[in-house]
């Protein structure tokens, strides 16, 4: 049997040690070298494969025809033409300072010289860089390749501080503009990102690029289909249940085939346990604060809507959460319609990983007391289970109980039905159950509706002031909202739940059997 190549993103190594699974997907590459441009920009998420793409281009440009053997570009490339490669990278470390981006930068460029056994003699950046290109070309007397990888790092790596985010864009702009000038000496460029900032902010200039993020044909050029998982790891597979593991992975959608995140194909594969293992690589807890102080309605992250221009471009000034969401991995399109010649985007969770995994990081964020909130969980399923109302009233009542008084200081989000319904929409939502929110009805919207097995919790929810009642029990009974699950759930309960503004907490928690 074969082993899984966790963590490996060297393409040579993949193939020189023929004991790895590899899945192909060189005809990306013939694809890309028929294509008019040839100046390429992708952006997918983190530990997604773009670094072995980027390697495996390296190596095809090198001419390395046998580290192809067997695979589809065997015989779709012209192994007589071999071309000159400056491979960029600023995905090892941190960069905090635009110095630090400097040195990287320099050492970078160094060490190309050194291979090609040129001398630099220019002082700044901008000019090493090419005269890096010029002489490589006129010593190799081919034009040269030219791949970059995480081109946006430095940046958000800095995302939390502007000011410095904002050099560090300058900067990068500065050293890739060298691009755009030095075109007469390049054959080929591709770059890649998590973000895609817009063209005027970092690629200036440069309006040949061929953004192919959301190019339908190039969908499934980096992560794993249905087919090549079923195809690649036939004998991994057996006795895995495929749809739980498909509900689980798959579901990341650029407009073509959707595709496994293959970080987890190959950490499940090997444990053969359900666990986030992408998500655990990176807590987003910049993206939390965001959704926080903007006070987002977490139940809406279901089902958004983008225009084109929500979430395809990105920069410093003008951070939209639904963007960052969707190009860090957090959304995916879940479709589009295109009206009067414009398109809208409908966005989701991709898959039972992200959904309750984010929504796991929110309630640890508001709580700041993560065993606790573990523990909650934990009696929430079994009063679920067994149909424990009461214990439910228990366990968010202690959970409101548990935030911080600091949260309360720093805005007024307990005046707003939204942060407490937002709260109770996360808890089940970390569990993986269904829920939705605003439930359309004939009768109006359910603000919650939680299914499990065959029981269906339908929750009203208000904020009142003083100890008086505001009726959320009795506006459940009156709209007959349950009349929708009839024939779909054996039990059916309603709960009425009502915050007092002052006190923080619930009031009044009410239900029936219906």
């Amino acid at each position: 049997m074969k082993r899984l190549p966790i963590g490996i993103q060297s393409f040579a190594k993949l193939r020189e040690d023929k004991e790895f699974y590899y899945v192909d997907k060189t005809r990306f590459i013939k694809m890309l070298s028929e294509e008019t441009s040839g100046y390429f920009f992708l952006s997918r998420p983190r530990r997604f494969g773009k670094s072995l793409f980027l390697d495996t281009l390296r190596q095809a440009f090198f001419g390395k025809k046998e580290l192809f053997k067997g695979l589809y570009l065997e015989n779709n490339w012209d192994w007589s033409k071999k071309y000159p490669v400056i491979y960029i990278s600023f995905g090892a470390g941190v960069h905090k300072t635009e110095e630090e981006l400097r040195e990287t930068q320099d050492m970078i460029l160094r060490k190309h010289a050194e291979g090609y056994d040129i001398k630099l003699e220019e002082k700044s950046i901008k000019n090493r860089f090419i005269e890096l290109i010029e002489k490589v070309y006129k010593k190799e007397k081919e034009k040269v390749v030219i791949l970059i990888d995480e081109y946006d790092k430095p940046i958000l790596d800095n995302i939390e501080e502007k000011e410095i985010a904002k050099e560090m864009r300058e900067s990068l702009k500065n050293f890739y503009s060298v691009i755009k000038d030095a075109d007469e000496y390049i054959k080929f460029v591709f770059i890649t990102g998590v973000t895609k900032f817009s063209k005027v902010s970092i690629f200036s200039g440069l309006n040949n690029l061929n953004d192919i993020t959301l190019d339908p044909k190039y969908a499934s050029i980096c992560g794993i289909t249905q087919k090549e998982l079923e195809e690649g790891f036939k004998e991994l597979l057996e006795g895995v249940d495929k749809e739980e593991m498909k509900k689980w992975y798959n579901g990341y959608n650029f407009l073509g085939e959707k595709v496994y995140n293959p970080f987890d194909v190959l950490l499940f594969l090997d444990k053969k346990i359900y666990r986030p293992y992408w998500f655990e690589t990176g807590t987003p807890t910049f993206l939390i604060k965001l959704l926080m102080k903007e006070r987002y309605y977490l139940p809406e992250i279901e089902n958004l809507r983008a225009g084109e221009e929500i979430i395809e471009s990105f920069d410093v000034e003008t951070m939209n959460i639904t963007t960052l969401l969707f190009q860090a991995g957090y959304l995916t399109i879940k479709g589009y319609k295109d009206i009067f010649g414009k398109r809208t985007y409908y966005l989701t969770y991709p898959n039972i990983e992200v959904r309750t995994s984010f929504m796991d990081h929110i309630l640890n964020y508001i709580t700041k007391k993560p065993e606790k909130k573990a523990e909650s969980e934990i009696e929430l399923s079994e009063a679920l289970i067994k149909s424990e109302i009461e214990k439910m009233k228990e366990i968010f009542h202690a959970f409101f109980a548990s935030i911080p008084n600091d949260w309360y200081r720093k805005n007024d989000i307990e005046k707003y039905e939204g942060f407490y319904a937002s709260v109770f929409y996360a808890y089940f939502a970390a569990l993986g159950i269904e829920v939705k929110a605003e439930d359309v009805t004939n009768k109006g919207r359910i603000d919650l509706t939680v299914r499990f097995e065959e029981k269906c919790y339908i929750f009203e929810f208000k904020v009142i002031e003083g100890k008086e009642k505001n009726g959320a029990l009795e506006q459940l009974k009156e709209k007959r909202y349950h009349e929708k699950y009839k024939g779909k759930c054996k039990e059916i309960y309603i709960i009425g739940v009502e915050f007092d503004k002052e006190e923080r907490n619930i009031a009044y928690f009410e239900w029936e059997r219906v």
